[in-house]
């Protein structure tokens, strides 16, 4: 007499369930495979939300976070009193400033924010002194600072980087840069004492950042978002 083959006497593999999701497991890893050996595409990791603020900039004006949302921004931090042998971040600041016209980041712009650490010192007057010596025009390039109470909570948690007062009045602080998205995500993470934040680096992982920008949406959104599942980084 023959058996009756029902649902659970089947072999696993002759259930369509199973065979999709085999499948499907099969096409993920070659997937995974693909973009891990040719790289199609290279996307800057999503590496956390950035800190809301709300600044007092060289020209005595209010900026915050939500101000800057859209643009991508480049952050430096460091106090007006920095001087050699200090190790002031912005002169990189300042050459990837002079050269991102070269990087095509679509409709979007990129915005400079530098934050002094030391409000006690650095009034509205010293930091106009201080960006107009390296030639921020208080638009592209901004210098701000804020009440001394949330100079730790923004820089230190939010932007994690180092800065401590010495007892001589000077700092000592982890220059670094840091590279936030128009959605208000940190991107790229440039510290002297780990990776040295040099210009062509850093207007390179501008470009990146630029061509996900420029393709976020339809079909080729889609592309970069499997980028990312795959940790697609430079």
């Amino acid at each position: 007499m023959e058996s009756i083959e029902t649902a659970e006497t089947r072999p696993l593999t002759r259930r369509p369930w199973f065979l999709a999701v085999a499948g499907l497991g099969v096409v993920l890893v070659l997937g995974a495979m693909w973009f891990k050996i040719f790289e199609p595409i290279q996307v800057l990791p999503r590496i956390r939300l950035a800190p809301g603020f709300s600044l007092t900039d060289q020209n005595g004006a209010q900026v915050t976070s939500e101000d800057l949302r859209g643009s991508v921004v480049l952050y430096t931090f460091t106090y007006a009193g920095c001087e050699d042998p200090c190790p002031a971040p912005e002169a990189t600041m300042a050459r990837i400033r002079d050269q991102v016209d070269t990087v095509d980041l679509g409709d979007s712009d990129v915005r400079f924010v530098t934050i002094s650490f030391d409000p006690a010192n650095d009034t509205p007057e010293v930091l106009a002194a201080r960006a107009e010596a390296m030639g921020a025009d208080g638009e592209e390039w901004i210098y701000a600072t804020g009440a001394e109470d949330l100079m730790k909570p923004i820089i230190g948690s939010g932007f994690k980087t180092y800065f401590e007062p010495r007892d001589d009045g000077t700092f000592a602080f982890d220059p670094a840069l840091v590279l936030v998205d128009g959605w208000g995500v940190v991107r790229g993470e440039y510290r002297y004492q780990t990776r040295s934040p040099d210009s062509e680096r850093v207007l390179n992982h501008i470009g990146i950042l630029g061509e996900e920008i420029r393709n976020s949406h339809g079909a080729a959104g889609l592309a970069y978002e499997a980028a990312h599942f795959f940790l697609c980084y430079p």
